[in-house]
């Protein structure tokens, strides 16, 4: 209570009256529970006391039982809890992803329960080979593709990026597409004899040879070069082991590699058309071009005088 004054009417101001107790049920605490919040009017704010009260349902919500802190308190939020003020995003992120973060983790769900059926594992195992012979192709060719291009490849900036991109996405697509040939063909084979066998590897790695890396560019030559040589090497340590051919009393590597070295530096001296072409390269530039110099600048620093004198 105020006392009167002049000008000043008795009893409490406006603005100091005593709000009114929320009404339960239609008659003050007495109904069964809260009623339904009148909608506001237009340019009207939900009560400060009243948006945070939706606020700590929202974070029970969230918590880990959906739901149930709604359906007491009334059911869904009223849109102005779920704007935050300025300054403050946690509530309201909540509000608004909520719906989101549901539908993905139930998306997770369901993919890892697929991924845990054995009747699709096949198939599946196949997908991933795809996925790993894209990644692996790209791993070890980018570095490679980018130091060969920079130490033996002219050309612009542009036209080198350009060569480098396209040298791994060759490798990386072709080895993909044999690792997910070469695994369907042997799921086939599987299923259709109800059992694996030696051949099935030896006949799905044919057909993806023959459809995958049967095109002679250069990226698929060196690819098929690299394998040669530990076709090669394997087989000779087979037939060590199957007893086709005697164990060696000494170490033979170093006869290997003195027959190896000598025979590719005759080709290159007098047969050079027959190597492949990075090797002409590498060869021309260790055994030809320091053959060649001017003054101390392409003698130690650079390989070749980079303006004529």
């Amino acid at each position: 209570m105020t006392r009167a004054g002049p000008g000043r009417p008795a009893g409490p101001t406006a603005a100091n009256a005593a709000p009114p107790p929320p009404s339960a049920g239609g008659e003050g605490r007495g109904g069964a529970g809260r009623s339904a919040r009148p909608p506001l009017a237009a340019g009207q704010t939900l009560p400060t006391n009243e948006r945070l009260r939706w606020r700590r349902l929202l974070a029970k919500s969230a918590d880990g039982q959906p739901g149930e802190p709604m359906r007491a308190a009334g059911g869904a939020p009223p849109p102005e809890a779920c704007a935050p003020p300025a300054a403050d995003t946690g509530p309201g992120e909540r509000c608004a992803m909520a719906g989101g973060g549901d539908a993905l983790r139930a998306l997770l769900r369901a993919a890892n329960a697929l991924l845990q059926q054995r009747r699709y594992r096949a198939a599946l195992a196949v997908l991933k080979g795809f996925r790993n012979g894209a990644v692996y192709g790209a791993k070890i060719r980018a570095p490679h593709a980018l130091v060969m291009t920079f130490l033996f490849k002219s050309g612009s900036l542009r036209e080198k990026l350009k060569s480098i991109a396209q040298a791994t996405y060759t490798h990386s697509r072709n080895l993909a597409y044999f690792v997910f040939t070469y695994k369907g063909l042997m799921a086939l084979q599987s299923r259709l004899q109800g059992k694996k066998i030696p051949f099935h590897s030896f006949f799905a790695a044919c057909i993806g040879g023959w459809l995958v890396f049967g095109e002679n560019n250069p990226i698929n030559s060196q690819i098929i070069m690299y394998l040669l040589s530990r076709v090669l090497f394997g087989l000779s340590r087979l037939a060590v082991e199957k007893g086709y051919v005697p164990q060696p009393k000494q170490d033979p590597f170093p006869l290997v590699a003195a027959l190896i070295w000598g025979t590719v530096l005759w080709l290159f001296e007098y047969h050079r058309q027959t190597l492949q072409p990075s090797l002409q390269s590498s060869m021309t530039y260790l055994y030809d071009d320091s053959n060649v110099w001017h003054d101390i600048s392409d003698f130690l620093v650079y390989n070749k005088r980079t303006d004529s004198k």
